[in-house]
């Protein structure tokens, strides 16, 4: 009666006759890709750089802003858009502002 019982597969896998496993001969010999197939990276390269949005010449910035809630909400409320809004205020806030030393508002 056969033995039914699965064998183990291998731990690192099964073994490919098609690809065997590289002796250290192999990696001796092995050479970057970019050597072997230069314009294959180089067409790589062209099109990454295609992707995603250009870059901006004046980026803005990631920052965390703790805001009173009244001011979210009134934002909020005018629909999507709310912190480029707050965005626009604040831009205008700023060029209006003489450029003097100002002290803080205490609260």
């Amino acid at each position: 009666m056969p033995d039914k019982r699965r064998s183990r597969a291998p731990k690192y896998g099964v073994p490919d006759d098609e690809n065997p496993e590289w002796t250290a001969e192999d990696f001796r010999l092995a050479r970057p890709v970019r050597e072997v197939i230069p314009e294959l990276i180089e067409a790589a390269e062209r099109l990454r750089k295609r992707l995603g949005r250009p870059k901006l010449e004046h980026p803005k910035e990631h920052v965390t802003l703790r805001l009173d809630a009244e001011v979210v909400k009134s934002f909020k409320k005018d629909g999507p858009g709310w912190q480029g809004r707050i965005n626009e205020t604040l831009l205008r806030v700023v060029k209006r502002r003489k450029p003097a030393n100002r002290k803080r508002r205490k609260r």
